[in-house]
């Protein structure tokens, strides 16, 4: 009796063992802040906040519980944010803000086809690092008052936005060759971002990703 109690757990757990994945990706990350002040830098400029392009690495893990349903975990670094351009009397004033984050997805998957995938869930970020980069163009700017303002800037973002946000995502995967697969999703950012807001602001993060993966066996 013992023996076949043995002998079930056994072919249980690698059944179980066979239905579960791990895998690795990376891509490209279009990512954009949206906010409800007013950005413009003085009147008569032409600006506002624009999408800014990063990339995006981490490993994943599946289980699958038949041919259509599975669950699926993951742990990203992601170099997100936005940026600010202003234009004025022939200047153009870029600021750029990277936001560096932890990004932890969990998605109920749904196979439509053995190759498609279709998934859905929530994810929390984490914030690893600040940086802001100004750039000028169309004119001369000293380097150190640039600087000075980059560091200032980064200080406002840390101290005054939350270092944790949640959110939803939904994509689609398909398995090109034996495990090598191209993924898309959408992030929608549910969280104010700002700490302590005043008169109602907000500012909110969604980004894009397209990239590639492998699932090993």
């Amino acid at each position: 009796m013992k023996k076949i109690l043995l002998a079930s757990a056994l072919a249980f757990f690698a059944g179980m063992n066979a239905q579960t994945k791990f895998g690795v990706k990376a891509g490209y990350a279009l990512s954009n802040l949206t906010s409800n002040e007013d950005l413009d830098a003085f009147e008569g400029a032409d600006g506002g906040l624009k999408s800014k392009s990063g990339f995006y690495a981490g490993a994943l893990v599946e289980h699958k519980f038949n041919n259509k349903f599975a669950l699926q975990g993951e742990v990203q670094y992601a170099n997100l944010g936005g940026k600010v351009e202003v234009s004025a009397l022939g200047i153009t004033v870029t600021e750029k803000f990277n936001f560096n984050r932890i990004v932890v997805p969990v998605a109920a998957r749904y196979y439509a086809t053995p190759e498609l995938g279709l998934y859905a869930g929530p994810f929390v970020s984490f914030r690893t690092s600040t940086k802001v980069k100004i750039d000028v163009s169309g004119g001369i700017a000293d380097q150190e008052i640039l600087n000075a303002g980059e560091n200032a800037l980064e200080k406002t973002f840390d101290d005054n936005l939350k270092s944790t946000e949640f959110g939803l995502f939904l994509g689609a995967d398909y398995n090109v060759y034996k495990g090598l697969f191209v993924d898309a999703r959408y992030s929608f950012g549910l969280t104010n971002m700002i700490k302590d807001p005043v008169n109602d602001e907000k500012m909110k993060m969604n980004f894009f990703q397209l990239g590639l993966g492998y699932k090993f066996k």
